[in-house]
């Protein structure tokens, strides 16, 4: 079975950056792909994956990782001065993280209208019957 979890960005503000790793991490190797309101900051995403690196076995092959931005730097200069105040006020809070078992997930891919998640087939087990 296919699970996504959505996690609001209040539910990981007030957490420290390593006890927000571990909180993804850990959804993620229990098989979850992660839909996370916000980003995480630059270090975090490079910790992040640091530390999968060294949790990479025969069972957890790794994570795979896309951030959306609706930020664009075309339009009128009024656009881009709400955006950027709106960036200020919210911070890591614009845009969507997503984080899926390396095992699960094939690919994303994104544009700036649509984000494409490619999952890996699962063969159905078949059980063949005595005669």
């Amino acid at each position: 079975m296919l699970t996504f979890q959505y996690i609001p960005y209040a539910d990981i503000d007030h957490l420290s950056s390593a006890k927000r790793i571990n909180k993804l991490l850990d959804l993620v190797m229990a098989g979850n792909i992660i839909l996370m309101e916000g980003r995480l900051r630059k270090e975090e995403e490079k910790d992040l994956i640091e530390i999968t690196m060294e949790k990479i076995d025969n069972r957890f092959k790794g994570i795979e990782l896309s951030v959306m931005n609706p930020d664009k730097d075309d339009g009128a200069l009024v656009d881009r001065f709400k955006k950027g105040m709106a960036n200020l006020l919210l911070g890591d809070r614009i845009g969507m993280t997503i984080i899926g078992p390396a095992q699960l997930v094939k690919d994303i891919k994104r544009d700036p209208d649509k984000i494409q998640l490619f999952i890996e087939e699962t063969k159905k087990k078949t059980r063949r019957r005595r005669k």
